[in-house]
């Protein structure tokens, strides 16, 4: 039973120097002696580090592995809209009080959600500068004419978004998109 706490002492002690070595530490010339002394055996790499060697060659490699910072423009196509629906935004943007930008994968910024153990469907556009409650106003004249009813709405202010009563994504997203968003 002795045995054991003088080997995990030497252990914990040869692990101790190492990163002191590795950290450039080993300034007191005992350091190397106890490591030998730990280790039991001597070695003339343990006395000397060659430095490193930096080698620019084989980052390309590398390179091709690192995922890119920002997403790139969209190319140019003949015709619009691409066959998956997208179109990009209307340049110059239009004149109104309210802008909803992009997200940052070139998308319209309107989301399904469901709230209360998915009893409650909304959908929520978010993005919005400018005139929130003007944007409000024409959503809900917009939903009105569409379903026959208008639809409860809640504004957000802090997180420039709203939040409507109801999945009207599609017709919500194609409406911005005619507007020029």
């Amino acid at each position: 039973m002795a045995a054991f706490p003088s080997a995990f002492a030497a252990f914990g002690l040869r692990k101790t120097l190492l990163v002191l070595r590795a950290a450039g530490r080993t300034s007191q010339p005992g350091q190397a002696a106890l490591l030998r002394q730990v280790s039991g055996k001597s070695n003339s790499a343990d006395l000397t580090y060659p430095g490193i060697i930096e080698s620019t060659e084989e980052y390309k490699f590398v390179e091709r592995l690192i995922p890119p910072t920002t997403v790139p423009v969209p190319p140019k196509h003949d015709q619009y809209p691409t066959p998956s629906g997208w179109r990009p935004p209307q340049d110059p943007p239009p004149d109104i009080s309210y802008f909803v930008r992009r997200s940052r994968m070139h998308n319209i910024p309107v989301y399904k959600d469901t709230s209360h153990h998915g009893t409650r469907k909304l959908t929520i556009i978010r993005k919005i500068e400018g005139d929130i409650w003007a944007l409000e106003n024409d959503v809900k004249a917009f939903l009105t004419e569409l379903s026959g009813r208008t639809p409860a709405t809640q504004v957000n202010e802090n997180t420039c978004s709203i939040c409507v009563k109801g999945y009207f994504e599609e017709e919500l997203k194609t409406w911005l998109m005619d507007k020029g968003f």
